[in-house]
C-alpha cells in the first residue's frame, strides 16, 4: 500500500492528470490505509441519513449530508457544519455512495480552503453490477472488506 507520503502522491497524481480542483483521489483501501496513517485525518461520509440507516456507515466517520433525501435537495449548511466540524489544515477524506457526491464536497471544500481535501473513488458502495442488479460487489469501501457496520 505505502507510505503516507507515496499514497498521497499517487492520489495528487490523479488529481493532475484529470485537472481535478481539489488535492487528490483515493482509493478506498488508500483512505483506510491514510486513517490509519495519519489519525488526525477526517472521513467525511456526505450520503444521506436513509443511506447510512440502510447500507450502512464507516465507523469513525463524521456524516455531513451533502443533499437531503428524498428530493436531493442539497444542504444550504454543508460548508458552515463542515468549517465547525473539521479543522481546514486537516487532511479531509469525502465519500458517498459512488464516489459523485464526494467529488463536489471535496471540490466545495478545497475552494473554501480546505487545501488537503481527497475524494474517495468508488464510495461506499461502488459501480452497479448490472448482472445481480445491485451495488456493492464490484468495488468501493464494502466490497474491498473495509470496516463498516450497519449500527448507527
Amino acid at each position: 500500500m505505502g507510505t503516507l507520503s507515496e499514497i498521497l502522491g499517487r492520489a495528487q497524481a490523479r488529481a493532475r492528470e484529470n485537472g481535478l480542483p481539489y488535492a487528490g483521489n483515493l482509493t478506498p483501501a488508500e483512505a483506510h490505509k491514510l486513517l490509519e496513517l495519519a489519525p488526525s485525518a477526517r472521513l467525511i461520509d456526505v450520503r444521506t441519513r436513509p443511506e447510512l440507516d440502510l447500507v450502512g456507515r464507516v465507523p469513525g466517520a463524521t456524516h455531513i449530508e451533502w443533499a437531503f433525501y428524498p428530493d436531493m435537495k442539497p444542504n444550504p449548511d454543508f460548508l458552515a457544519q463542515l468549517n465547525m466540524q473539521v479543522d481546514k489544515e486537516s487532511l479531509v477524506m469525502f465519500l458517498c455512495r459512488t464516489g459523485g457526491r464526494s467529488h463536489n464536497a471535496a471540490a466545495v471544500a478545497a475552494q473554501a480552503g480546505f487545501a488537503e481535501s481527497y475524494n474517495i473513488l468508488e464510495g461506499f458502495e461502488g459501480e452497479t453490477d448490472h448482472i445481480a442488479n445491485q451495488r456493492g460487489n464490484i468495488n468501493g469501501w464494502r466490497a474491498a472488506g473495509l470496516p463498516w457496520t450497519n449500527i448507527g
